[in-house]
């Protein structure tokens, strides 16, 4: 809306992505990695703002790889010569490519128990519960319990 202040948290949508890719699946980000790239719920890779500041940081990081939505190709152009040719530059049209940058190849032995999706799903809401205390964790109840009401049906 007009006179909203602009976020930039959908930037980060396909390391989260990636994050919860890693939690299912077991695998490990590879090392000296960055990307950047919104995410819709269809699994496309939306173009972002600030490739360049982005890029550059991740150079002086010591990032090697980068991955950037497809739509920011062009975007390359305002990377100095020496800093382009020390990266490796990845791009994704789609999650799952970027995902299959991300990724390392799945180890012969799974470094971590991935169990059920029901414990899987219990261990992602207790790691959010115990390390951020505001969080909070969707339950199929509704607050107030089971037989509360919204707030507006209760008054009227």
């Amino acid at each position: 809306p007009a006179g909203a202040i602009p976020k930039d948290g959908p930037s980060a949508g396909i390391s989260m992505a990636t994050a919860l890719a890693t939690l299912l699946t077991g695998r490990r980000v590879r090392d000296a990695l960055s990307m950047t790239g919104e995410i819709t719920l269809r699994g496309r890779v939306l173009p972002v703002g600030g490739v360049k500041e982005k890029v550059l940081a991740a150079h002086r990081a010591g990032i090697t790889t980068v991955i950037l939505p497809q739509r920011n190709q062009d975007d390359l152009d305002d990377i100095p010569d020496g800093v382009r040719s020390a990266l490796s530059v990845v791009f994704a049209e789609h999650v799952g490519q970027a995902l299959e940058a991300a990724l390392a190849p799945q180890a012969s032995e799974p470094p971590v128990e991935t169990g059920s999706a029901e414990q899987t799903s219990t261990r992602f809401k207790e790691f959010f519960v115990e390390n951020d205390s505001a969080a909070t964790v969707a339950t199929s109840q509704p607050p107030g319990g089971p037989d509360a009401r919204p707030a507006a049906e209760a008054a009227g």
